[in-house]
């Protein structure tokens, strides 16, 4: 999401489903700036991502695929990052998931299950464009757990060397406490199910987090990083983030700069700090110390 979306907050999500509960659906589907199927903007490609034609070089192999966070899209959520990585001589790829009849721009939304289905499909097409044999993955926020369900339940692992997340919301989310209120308020756990399943599958506890994560967060053959910050207000406490198992680096913002106040939307979108450690996660053969002065890099 851009910095101006934080203005929906959590607050907002419950509302979100309101609206939507209240709003007849429009007939045709949501219309966003790049689609599953691949199909990219002139926005998006005059930026150097999603460009079909681009092939991995020697020093960046495998292309990137970006996934977006709830209420992100493929486009808003990377206008960061995904220059960031072009420039840096990587192919980088993002699709939209999650879309609700109705509901444009605003996506991630959907049931995650299905939603992990879309990037199955995703990543196929950019193999098959690129030819090359393996992808790396990094989500902000949903878009950095999502993918945990299609490398442990949809054969996603033999496809993916790396997945990196952005505070990712592996554990689910209190959102500070508020998802809490919901037994006080008959209704509006159903509302969230029927609605806003995408919502619902990120509250801490969930049937779908449990089944994501039983038996282990990891899945072999896979590298997983996850970059938090102790800023976060949406998946909180900021910790639930990390991930346990082989494999797997935690990285806390802080530790790298003690100064970056950056939060949930901002480690995700324009946080250049962040940004370097993707890379350095991305190719650590080649990592170099990510500290303050990489927001210069």
């Amino acid at each position: 999401m851009l910095p101006w979306k934080r203005a929906l907050g959590p607050l907002t999500a419950l509302l979100l489903a309101v609206v939507c509960l209240a709003t007849p659906a429009a007939a045709a589907p949501p219309t966003t700036p790049t689609s599953v199927s691949g199909a990219p903007t002139a926005a998006a490609s005059s930026s150097g991502w999603n460009d079909y034609s681009c092939k991995p070089s020697a020093a960046h192999p495998r292309p990137v695929v970006l996934v977006h966070g709830t209420l992100g899209n493929s486009v808003d959520n990377w206008l960061g990052l995904a220059p960031y990585l072009v420039n840096r001589g990587y192919c980088v790829f993002s699709l939209d998931y999650g879309q609700l009849p109705g509901v444009p721009f605003f996506h991630g939304l959907g049931p995650i299950d299905a939603s992990a289905g879309q990037l199955a499909t995703y990543v196929d097409k950019v193999l098959a464009a690129t030819g090359a044999a393996k992808v790396d993955i990094v989500g902000h926020s949903q878009g950095g757990m999502m993918p945990r369900y299609y490398l442990k339940f949809l054969g996603g692992a033999p496809k993916v060397n790396a997945l990196v997340g952005l505070a990712p919301s592996n554990r689910g989310s209190t959102l500070l406490g508020l998802t809490r209120l919901l037994p006080y308020f008959p209704g509006a756990g159903d509302l969230l199910d029927e609605k806003t399943p995408g919502l619902a599958d990120q509250v801490a506890g969930s049937a779908f987090l449990t089944k994501l994560n039983a038996g282990g967060d990891t899945v072999p053959g896979v590298r997983y990083t996850v970059i938090a910050t102790r800023y976060d207000e949406v998946v909180t406490p900021y910790r639930s983030q990390f991930l346990t198992g082989p494999d797997v680096r935690n990285v806390l913002l802080q530790d790298l700069c003690p100064v970056d106040f950056s939060e949930h939307v901002a480690i995700g979108t324009i946080d250049r700090i962040a940004f370097h450690e993707v890379t350095n996660a991305l190719d650590p053969a080649r990592a170099t110390p990510t500290t303050c002065s990489s927001v210069l890099g």
